[in-house]
């Protein structure tokens, strides 16, 4: 019966065997640049901490049922009643405090490291990549260099790159494993995660935010380059890619699972969806996107009126 008993748990521990070798390794693991490199010390400190922990709780369990256990010796033997021990709650009163502060000074230490360029690049001037999050694709613009990608962005090796995050709907979470940690993307909002590539690679990148049926598929790829091969991308981009244009951006913004795109040319031109007072797409095409019908307004001109005249009579605009 005991063989029984102890079979029955173990079997079912088989699959999350099984399935912890799908992966050759955790990429977390792997880390490809600085930020990266951070959060792999702050969570095997962490792991560390935690085992230290638990082998003096189980170590401190087998001491008491070994010294407490029932013997010949001890039959029928009733120990006296006890008030407590205030010098004993005082101990596991504050241990567990101690083990907080332990933990949650390294993190805040390495969360204020992440927002802020990693340590040995600060003399190096970053490049901006603005990313935009849409149903269920990644939008990737490049201000300075006049280019913009989809579902794939490259950087330049050894180059802090300042990603400034917003979304063009639902709420999202990008997230690099190798390079650093995850931060949200959010519409009408911008957030900023700085990260390096010290070595040449691609690197898989991912929304880890459910925002639909076309979440699990949400992801897209980093390559990092030499500077001298990021360049040379450029150029080839900007010489042989089809320029990005309004119509093409509507389309981009549809629900939809797309493949890897380059153009010439930014949507940041016309919108910009992490500025509160930037445009706000209302085109009858992209209804099923931010549910309002109409056209292209500026919610800092009187355009706004007619739109709010609109919800009064009914909720309704009818793109007139």
């Amino acid at each position: 019966m005991l063989k029984k008993k102890l079979f029955v748990p173990l079997f079912s521990l088989l699959p999350i065997l099984l399935l912890s070798g799908c992966d050759s390794k955790m990429v977390v693991f792997d880390p490809k640049g600085p930020a990266a490199r951070e959060i792999l010390d702050l969570i095997n400190w962490s792991l560390v901490f935690m085992l230290l922990v638990v082998v003096v709780v189980f170590g401190l369990f087998g001491y008491i049922v070994w010294k407490y256990r029932a013997t010949s010796k001890n039959i029928g033997y009733e120990p006296p009643e006890e008030h407590g021990s205030t010098k004993l709650e005082m101990i596991w009163t504050f241990i567990p405090i101690l083990i907080v502060i332990a933990l949650t000074i390294p993190t805040v230490k390495t969360i204020y490291k992440l927002e802020k360029v990693p340590e040995g690049y600060e003399n190096k001037e970053p490049i901006t990549i603005n990313v935009t999050s849409a149903d269920w694709k990644w939008i990737f613009s490049y201000p300075e260099q006049g280019i913009e990608t989809v579902n794939y962005v490259n950087i330049p090796v050894g180059t802090p790159v300042k990603f400034k995050l917003t979304s063009a709907g639902t709420m999202q979470s990008f997230w690099v494993p190798q390079l650093g940690g995850q931060k949200y993307t959010m519409n009408k909002m911008e957030t900023e995660l700085y990260l390096t590539a010290d070595q040449a690679g691609e690197f898989l990148g991912r929304n880890t935010n459910f925002n639909g049926k076309g979440y699990a598929d949400m992801e897209f790829t980093v390559e990092a380059k030499s500077p001298k091969a990021f360049d040379k991308w450029v150029k080839e981009v900007k010489e042989t890619a089809p320029k990005l244009s309004e119509d093409k951006y509507y389309e981009l913004l549809k629900p939809t699972h797309l493949g890897r795109q380059t153009f010439t040319g930014t949507h940041l031109a016309w919108v910009d969806h992490g500025k509160m007072n930037s445009k706000t797409y209302t085109n009858p095409e992209l209804y099923e996107v931010h549910g309002v019908k109409g056209k292209i307004f500026n919610e800092d001109d009187s355009s706004n009126e007619s739109m709010d005249m609109d919800k009064s009579n009914g909720g309704e605009n009818h793109g007139n």
